[in-house]
């Protein structure tokens, strides 16, 4: 079977590469930061991407699913989240896996005298990108290629789009406990999540996939247990208004569900590897 070749676009822009399984499902990932700009699946575009969106190859795009490492949001020294998401990342070749005939595609980021500046350790970090029928999966997958230690926090940061945001309910997350970011509180969550405003909260991920109820749509949202939490995170109206990157609409348009590892560090010794994933998939 012939490899599938990996259509070059520019987008706004910037380089990226398009994977179209048919005229139904495909997706669209910038070289920078690796970051996943589109994904159409069953005909219609499941992620969120900002109107505002900045594409000037050096700042973080809003939306779609940036690539958060090797530190969650603020916590550590490094730039909020990280430095990845603002780099040049190298494509390798797409493939087709036989049994399924989904599409994979995989990009590349391997430490320089550039990065050692910012972070002073050796890695190679990889995202692999699988297209099927109705369905997406991201795995991020890290390699100390030094000679000490080193740790990280991180997150596949996904935007998803939803047509209301006020409507939309999210299953899976009842009796996890949980850390509110609005009011430093850690209680165990009650019920579906539904959303009234701002909500930034990071709960311990549950062992089975959550179900996103967006209107007659529902899309199961599952992740490795190497990520242990998942992030739920929408702006609201008066965060989103001062947002400048973002339309003041934006926040009705979209929630972040992400999967990530922020309460716990990883430490990975030298020649260690680790490796995560999210799995989209319309139920």
């Amino acid at each position: 079977m012939a490899e599938p070749a990996a259509a070059v676009e520019s987008f706004r822009g910037q380089p990226c590469l398009r994977l179209s399984l048919d005229g139904h499902n495909s997706l669209l990932v910038a070289l920078h930061g690796a970051h996943l700009l589109s994904w159409t699946g069953a005909g219609a575009e499941r992620l969120f991407l900002s109107p505002r969106a900045l594409f000037d190859g050096r700042s973080a795009i809003r939306g779609g699913v940036p690539v958060c490492l090797p530190q969650f949001n603020e916590r550590g020294p490094l730039p909020k989240h990280g430095f990845v998401r603002n780099l040049p990342w190298r494509a390798g070749g797409a493939r087709v896996d036989a049994a399924s005939g989904d599409l994979e595609l995989t990009l590349e980021l391997a430490s320089d005298a550039a990065t050692r500046a910012t972070w002073p350790h050796d890695f190679h970090f990889a995202l692999t990108l699988r297209l099927g029928p109705g369905r997406l999966a991201m795995r991020l997958d890290l390699h100390n290629t030094g000679a000490t230690a080193w740790s990280f926090t991180g997150a596949l940061h996904t935007y998803l789009r939803v047509q209301d945001a006020a409507a939309v309910r999210l299953d899976g997350l009842d009796g996890q406990p949980c850390w509110d970011a609005l009011t430093d509180r850690r209680v165990p969550h009650a019920g579906a999540v539904r959303l009234d405003g701002e909500f930034d909260r990071v709960f311990r991920a549950a062992a089975a996939p959550l179900r996103l109820h967006d209107g007659a749509t529902v899309l199961s949202i599952a992740q490795s247990a190497s990520f242990e939490d998942t992030v739920v995170w929408n702006p609201g109206a008066a965060k989103c208004a001062g947002m400048a990157d973002m339309a003041p609409d934006s926040h009705a348009q979209m929630l972040c569900v992400e999967a990530a590892q922020v309460e716990r560090p990883v430490a990975l010794a030298p020649d260690a590897r680790w490796s995560g994933w999210q799995r989209l998939q319309l139920a």
